[in-house]
């Protein structure tokens, strides 16, 4: 197969290419001027910035895809660069978040250079009402380089009286930021291709080969493909494992139920957040309003009940969408994981084989940091943080809480 040419002032450019079999979609083409095959199993947000990273440091990448690339929870979520109350998540969750969160502005204009793409990064802030320990909240931020401002800032004068009244207890965090997330995983799966990976959809990894305590093959129902290296981010799908792999412990589907409205634009210009309801504005006028936390297994039904209770609470927040009927009404599976703390590491059963899954509510905001610590790990690089809290057999220890 004919190579790449690289040109230092851009992404990788084809001199000819020849095909190459596919089971579904195939976006790109082998190249032989890279070293180091690499099949990535998922293509959500934790597959595709993994595969650019490794792609930027010179390795040969395939994606496959069990559905369409992004199709599940990096398509079904909300795009909020910043866990919801991070003051109250363990610190493995904010230390890999905020490390993240200080980098995103930069990392979505490298993959929008090289996608030619836009993903609508928007520093829109959040105000976050009925915060139960504001005081310490505040503090917290302080310590973690987060601004924070106690009270409803002058800029929200869609919230009722009755909110703005409450607002001692509210908290303003102005530097949040929000993606626009299906269109980052579309400008994150282009900028794959660009860079010479091979994106293969509805194409399911069903198990791999093995000699000597290597993988050696992946195998999909119809084809083996040899690998040098694998990487598992398969989400939801990641407590299941593969043929010849253990799942990764403790991880499990969490769905979540989500509405869209559409406003005009500037209606909402802020993120707000109560006692676990998220309202998220696009810059077109779009609305979202989410989300539920259900431990319904691989079920992405969703229901009138809920439907009308998150549209009512809604409205609560914003009273001109007691009006509005929801355009759009799905529900999306989570990667779960204890504590919301993903693991990052290398398989304990093969020196190649790393998984990067379970970012459960935080996938999309931890997306940089997460690939950039697997990508030290498999080079043998020191990371920037400590890697344990991510580890296997950290995974192993945590546990879930009963009732979820």
């Amino acid at each position: 197969v004919a190579g790449f040419q690289i040109n230092s002032l851009g992404p990788y450019t084809p001199a000819s290419v020849d095909g190459w079999p596919v089971c579904g979609n195939e976006w790109h083409f082998w190249t032989d001027s890279l070293i180091d095959n690499v099949f990535i199993i998922g293509a959500g947000a934790s597959g595709l910035s993994t595969a650019m990273a490794l792609l930027q440091r010179g390795r040969r990448v395939t994606v496959l895809e069990r559905a369409a690339v992004g199709s599940e929870s990096s398509w079904a979520g909300g795009g909020i660069l910043s866990p919801l109350l991070p003051w109250d998540y363990a610190m493995p969750v904010t230390t890999l978040a905020l490390r993240s969160m200080a980098g995103y502005a930069d990392w979505v204009a490298k993959i929008e250079t090289i996608a030619n793409q836009g993903a609508e990064f928007w520093r829109c802030g959040m105000l976050t009402l009925d915060v139960a320990a504001p005081e310490q909240a505040v503090a917290w931020c302080a310590t973690n380089g987060m601004t924070a401002v106690r009270g409803v800032p002058a800029r929200t004068p869609f919230l009722p009286s009755s909110l703005r009244d409450e607002g001692r207890d509210s908290i303003w965090l102005p530097e949040v930021a929000q993606v626009r997330n299906p269109r980052l995983v579309a400008a994150l799966r282009a900028a794959v291709v660009q860079l010479g990976g091979v994106i293969r959809e509805q194409c399911p990894a069903t198990g791999v080969l093995t000699q000597g305590g290597r993988v050696t093959a992946v195998r999909t129902a119809t084809e083996t493909f040899p690998a040098d290296s694998v990487v598992l981010a398969t989400g939801a799908w990641s407590g299941l494992g593969l043929a010849g792999l253990a799942p990764t412990p403790h991880i499990r589907p969490i769905r979540g139920q989500m509405l869209l409205f559409k406003l005009e634009p500037g209606v909402l210009e802020t993120i707000l957040y109560r006692n676990g309801l998220y309202l998220i504005p696009r810059r077109d006028g779009h609305v979202l309003v989410g989300s539920t936390l259900e431990d319904a297994g691989f079920d992405k039904s969703t229901d009138d009940a809920t439907r009308q209770r998150l549209h009512a609470e809604a409205a609560e927040l914003l009273p001109v969408l007691a009006e509005v009927q929801p355009a759009r009404y799905w529900a999306g599976l989570r990667p779960g994981s204890p504590d919301n703390i993903p693991v990052i590491d290398r398989h304990p059963d093969f020196d190649n084989v790393y998984v990067n899954t379970g970012h459960y509510r935080y996938g999309v905001t931890m997306a940089p940091a997460s690939a950039q610590l697997l990508v030290n790990l498999m080079e043998g690089n020191a990371p920037q943080l400590d890697p344990a809290p991510y580890s296997w057999k950290a995974a192993l220890e945590r546990r879930w809480p009963d009732p979820l």
